[in-house]
């Protein structure tokens, strides 16, 4: 079920909220046990045939871990990993890589159309995190339960963020109503919970019905317009952060509704004034996995600058190809990886780039990719480049003033993160996010009950 959809927020979620709160407060001793079941139910909601490969991926994984606690052989690991990733490429990688080698001559490979399970690429990669750190020896053992519910947890495990088990095993040990801030914790996550779904239906979702026709237009090999292409360049570069930072934003503040703290994932990124910044601020789960887990795996900057800007690219192009099953995703990591080595370089000259100067060029890189990203092939990204740098007709129907509202607020910020933590209590506050959330729901009756980008991915 949908975050911003009726039987999630007035069925499912009253529902799991107080079921939680009466085990909480009378068998505390099941509360784990029983977020573990409604993840489940959550989980299953969308298709009941993926919930047995759910439980099989946390079942093998934790007794991986049990034995390699008992014999703690090197390739134990290793194996593991290879098997996560293995499962993630057969569900979601068969048919692209069987599309690369139908490009050699005279060879055919067959498409499997099976469904991909959603969220199969953040429950993956939450595996490899906790076995790459328990080879380490930096993860303790856990139970199965808690194991259960660091991989499953309902609000993360469609789009994330991507959790560290250090960052969230721990809380699942306290008694999160009996803590002195229970009360505002819970306050916090219910504007939090308000305000993602205000950015996801009442501005990204808007923004699509502009951004689709113009992509579909290009896909069907349409002549776009100059007008066109920057009006659905611009609006994805929006409805992409409004909808993901959207999601983000509710996913923590339902997490806060049950006693857990998950990490932020967006800080204003479209304020960042280089790439490197940039990634710093969007997606910030992701950025760390890929940093600590791929990057300095290659090597990262301790040996030589050879080694450095070939393991940039290389996570990067990597880093894109896991947003999709497409060429023009690599292409749109790759992009990244080489605007992010170009970075490396000047950085090594010791010059100054005004944050002015450092800003529009960031910005002009990442709406320009932008269009790799969101085409459905490379003829269709081409022609909208074209129709962005004129060589097509110039158009008339750029409607500035659906951007500007969206613009402003991603451009001067803050996070909805910083806003929720600095706003003080007060009535006139819970009355008018209680009308908006009237609002919000009035109009997913309506017409607003649109799936969120990432999770197809």
């Amino acid at each position: 079920m949908l975050f911003n959809s009726h039987v999630f927020l007035l069925a499912f979620l009253p529902l799991a909220f107080g079921l939680h709160a009466l085990v909480e407060r009378f068998r505390p001793d099941w509360r784990l046990a029983v977020l573990v079941l409604l993840s489940l139910v959550f989980y299953g909601w969308w298709d009941i045939r993926f919930v047995p490969l759910m439980l099989a991926s946390i079942g093998m994984n934790w007794l991986v871990m049990r034995a390699f606690l008992t014999r703690p052989v090197s390739w134990l690991i290793p194996l593991a990993i290879g098997a996560n990733l293995l499962v993630l490429a057969l569900f979601k990688y068969l048919n692209f890589f069987a599309d690369l080698v139908s490009l050699l001559p005279g060879v055919t490979a067959p498409h499997l159309d099976w469904v991909l399970p959603l969220g199969i690429s953040f429950f993956t990669f939450h595996h490899i995190m906790y076995l790459t750190d328990l080879r380490a020896g930096r993860a303790p053992a856990f139970g199965l339960v808690k194991y259960a519910l660091y991989i499953a947890f309902f609000p993360q495990v469609l789009a994330g963020p991507l959790v560290r088990w250090s960052e969230i095993m721990h809380q699942f040990d306290e008694r999160p109503y009996a803590r002195p801030d229970a009360m505002e914790r819970i306050g916090r996550g219910l504007i939090l919970l308000v305000v993602g779904l205000s950015k996801k239906v009442l501005l990204s979702d808007p923004l699509s019905f502009q951004v689709n026709s113009v992509f579909e237009k290009a896909a069907a090999g349409s002549v776009v317009t100059m007008a066109e292409a920057w009006q659905a360049t611009l609006g994805f570069t929006l409805q992409i952060y409004f909808d993901f930072s959207g999601y983000t934003d509710m996913a923590l503040g339902i997490a806060l509704l049950f006693g857990l703290v998950l990490p932020q994932n967006f800080d204003v990124p479209y304020r960042a004034t280089s790439l490197r910044d940039f990634w710093r601020r969007w997606h910030m789960t992701l950025s760390r996995f890929l940093r600590d887990y791929l990057y300095i795996a290659l090597g990262g900057n301790r040996r030589g600058l050879a080694l450095q800007l070939a393991a940039l690219f290389a996570t990067m192009t990597l880093g894109g190809l896991w947003h999709g099953a497409g060429l023009t995703f690599v292409a749109w990591g790759a992009a990244h990886g080489l605007g992010l080595c170009a970075g490396v370089l000047w950085r090594r000259t010791g010059r100054h780039m005004p944050a002015l100067l450092g800003w529009a060029l960031t910005m002009s890189f990442v709406v320009l990719t932008w269009v790799l990203f969101r085409a459905t092939s490379f003829e269709a990204a081409l022609g909208l480049y074209k129709a962005l740098f004129g060589q097509a007709p110039m158009g008339s129907l750029f409607r500035w003033r659906g951007l500007a509202v969206p613009a402003a607020i991603a451009l001067i910020g803050p996070s909805a993160w910083v806003v929720v933590h600095r706003l003080p209590a007060s009535r006139v506050l819970a009355v008018g996010l209680a009308i908006l959330f009237t609002v919000i729901v009035l109009k997913i009756g309506d017409d607003a009950n649109r799936e969120f980008i990432y999770f197809q991915f």
